[in-house]
């Protein structure tokens, strides 16, 4: 048996792939429109990892999803977390759970689902503003 992919239901692609690429870090490895279906599937992976893949799935007509986070969370070990948050923050993600550990984080995408951040290797040492910073909503 292999891990292929986690697949996720998204509302605006546009904003999905603002959030997963360009703020989160993801390279979109491949994408396919099925106008038959009236849907469009994009294949997300982290850099030099395309064997662990996110698969977002939009369909065309609108549909109401809800709460992600029923599904559980996504999770991606970074090299920095402290980097990563302030990466997040710049693209206007809220840090729900900040790492005052210098170890875990979690935010959320635009379709609410919830994202595990985890320092790769031992923790960061405590630093500010995350020290100081409260959780802001569920995650």
């Amino acid at each position: 048996m292999k891990y292929l992919h986690t697949m996720v239901r998204v509302t605006d692609i546009d904003a999905s792939l603002r959030f997963y690429c360009e703020a989160l870090g993801l390279t979109e490895l491949s994408r396919q429109d099925y106008p038959a279906g009236r849907y469009t599937l994009v294949f997300l992976a982290a850099p030099g990892q395309s064997d662990a893949q996110v698969e977002l799935t939009h369909n065309w007509d609108p549909q109401s999803y809800g709460g992600g986070r029923n599904f559980g969370h996504l999770a991606y070990s970074v090299p920095d977390i402290y980097a990563t948050c302030r990466r997040l923050m710049q693209h206007g993600v809220t840090i729900l759970r900040p790492p005052r550990d210098g170890r875990m984080a979690f935010v959320r995408s635009p379709d609410n689902i919830s994202i595990e951040l985890l320092q790769q290797g031992t923790a960061l040492p405590p630093a500010e503003p995350w020290t100081s910073m409260p959780n802001t909503g569920t995650w």
